[in-house]
């Protein structure tokens, strides 16, 4: 006898697979198309597969973390689920340096900084005896290792103020296109990790708004994060200098930290900026905790992820004791509480959007 109706567990579990059905939309193998909407910028030139045959995240193993996404999205956006989360809802928070690209073995910003150190270097003499700009000319890495935070926070106020934004903007991405990473001898804007283009991919075709949440300085990323992630400039939020208006119209960052971007501050700038809490937060290390547990204490349902750099053969392993991106307190957290953990060696079937590995 044929049944169309269902109750209790089994009318659950039909609505959930209706539920995916939905979110992958109409598809048949071999119909996935290139989607071209975000390259043609010489920093970023990216193409996103859109899907092969029925599969959002293509370059994802299958497994329990991909299904925990997937999982999610279904529940949250079907309008007949217990879960269901309205569009206006459906916020997306993803970190950015480890999170979306590579950090190692030093956050993209930090090298970009020393650079303008040393361009900048014949206007101030001073700086060949004075640190931490010593330490940078004479790329003296013990030094540089030992740099205390007061030390590094001093430098990048000195070298990114008296600039105004499109100014300091324009300059951020004339050395994106220049600059190479040391170990894979390219641009950094091709070392942004596939997996996680495909997901904020996934989350918006799904009706998710996605934003970077980032400890880095805010018009650092936003010199790139339309080109390289398709996530427009108003949507980053980010740690970021104060401005002075001048009688001359000029808006010009000053050597005066507005606001630091990390651990608590994320929280507080994402109600600041964004004012809805976000459902899906993706991480990579103990400064994008509060963030998580912003998510988690809301009255939605919310789905955490934590990437965990444990791949050295295809990109870096490190964790507890980095000095770059270090996960401890988060990794442990995730695992008390059943977060997902992506694994980048067993979830992840590529690593970067260059193609190459």
């Amino acid at each position: 006898m044929a049944c169309y109706g269902a109750t209790g567990r089994a009318g659950q579990a039909f609505i959930l697979a209706l539920a995916i059905l939905l979110t992958l939309g109409t598809c048949w193998p071999g119909t996935g198309a290139p989607d071209d909407r975000f390259s043609g910028a010489e920093t970023g030139e990216r193409v996103i597969t859109a899907g092969v045959g029925c599969d959002p995240l293509p370059s994802w193993n299958d497994g329990p973390t991909k299904q925990a996404i997937m999982d999610f999205v279904a529940r949250v956006t079907a309008e007949d689920s217990p879960d269901f989360v309205p569009v206006e809802e459906r916020i997306a928070t993803f970190d950015n340096d480890g999170t979306l690209w590579v950090e190692q073995p030093l956050y993209v910003q930090g090298i970009f900084v020393f650079d303008q150190v040393r361009a900048l270097a014949p206007e101030h003499p001073e700086w060949q005896e004075r640190q931490p700009y010593k330490a940078v000319l004479e790329n003296d890495t013990a030094a540089l290792a030992s740099l205390s935070e007061e030390q590094i926070a001093d430098m990048v106020l000195t070298v990114h103020a008296g600039t105004e934004q499109e100014e300091f903007i324009g300059a951020a991405r004339e050395w994106l296109a220049e600059a190479r990473h040391p170990r894979y001898n390219t641009s950094y804007t091709r070392l942004v990790y596939r997996p996680m283009l495909e997901l904020m991919d996934y989350l918006r075709s799904n009706g998710f708004r996605v934003f970077i949440v980032s400890g880095g300085g805010v018009d650092f990323v936003r010199a790139f994060s339309e080109e390289t992630y398709g996530v427009p400039r108003e949507n980053v939020v980010g740690s970021s200098l104060e401005y002075e208006y001048g009688a001359d119209g000029r808006l010009t960052r000053l050597a005066k930290l507005s606001k630091y971007d990390d651990a608590g501050g994320k929280p507080e700038s994402i109600a600041l900026h964004i004012g809805r809490r976000p459902i899906f937060v993706a991480g990579n290390s103990d400064g994008d905790l509060a963030m998580m547990r912003y998510a988690a204490t809301g009255s939605r349902p919310y789905l955490n992820l934590l990437v965990h750099h444990e791949d050295a053969r295809r990109e870096y392993a490190y964790d507890r004791e980095s000095h770059v991106g270090r996960l401890r307190e988060a990794l442990d957290e995730a695992r008390a509480l059943g977060w997902p953990v992506i694994s980048m060696s067993q979830d992840w079937k590529r690593i970067f959007d260059d193609g190459t590995i």
